[in-house]
């Protein structure tokens, strides 16, 4: 296919911050994440419940690796100061009109850091710069602010809400907002402030 696969199993981002690929031996500790942060997550996250076993972890990365070797998307855990803080994923990669989605989550002990709004920050540089793709999606629940702010941070554009398109355990629907950002975009805002920051937008 020709496009240039993360190889690296440590991505340094800045300080104690780095992204690595999800392999086999972590899917221990990325239980223990889950099961340290089910109620901070089951709100927003359908699959936290389906997810009680180390074999569970270790499916997800497999499928992640898997998915890499085919240039169609990857997961990569997010590291701060040596410990397990959280996951990073490109779902897929609709090669024919070069665009993509990112989801994310962090562990509550490590939110209010800047790490996801850093790490994010960093994939975009990759995957524009690197595999060249033309549109980035964000897709977050209504009602996760937390989740929200990081493509407002990052200068997404907000492009609209998706109404019901997710469906919990419980038998309920989350509307999604929709944020996305284009290779010019990203390289003009780079271009203008580096990674410098906005504040985020405050919800009411």
């Amino acid at each position: 296919m020709g496009h240039k696969a993360p190889t690296l199993f440590r991505w340094p981002v800045e300080d104690e911050l780095a992204l690595g690929l999800l392999l086999p031996h972590h899917a221990e500790a990325l239980l223990v994440l889950v099961d340290e942060n089910r109620d901070h997550l089951r709100p927003w996250l359908p699959w936290v419940d389906k997810t009680r076993r180390v074999d569970d972890s270790l499916a997800f990365i497999r499928s992640g690796l898997q998915q890499l070797s085919r240039c169609d998307g990857f997961h990569l855990g997010i590291w701060c100061a040596g410990a397990l803080a959280g996951v990073l994923g490109v779902h897929w990669i609709d090669w024919a009109n070069r665009r993509t989605s990112l989801g994310y989550w962090l562990g509550a002990g490590f939110q209010g850091r800047g790490l996801m709004t850093r790490s994010v920050a960093a994939v975009l540089d990759f995957l524009f710069d690197e595999w060249d793709l033309h549109r980035v999606e964000v897709r977050a629940a209504v009602t996760n602010f937390r989740s929200r702010a990081v493509p407002e941070r990052l200068g997404f554009r907000l492009e609209g809400v998706l109404r019901g398109v997710e469906r919990f355990s419980d038998g309920s629907y989350r509307d999604h907002a929709v944020y996305a950002m284009l290779a010019e975009e990203w390289r003009e805002r780079r271009a203008l402030q580096g990674t410098a920051l906005a504040r985020p937008r405050q919800h009411r």
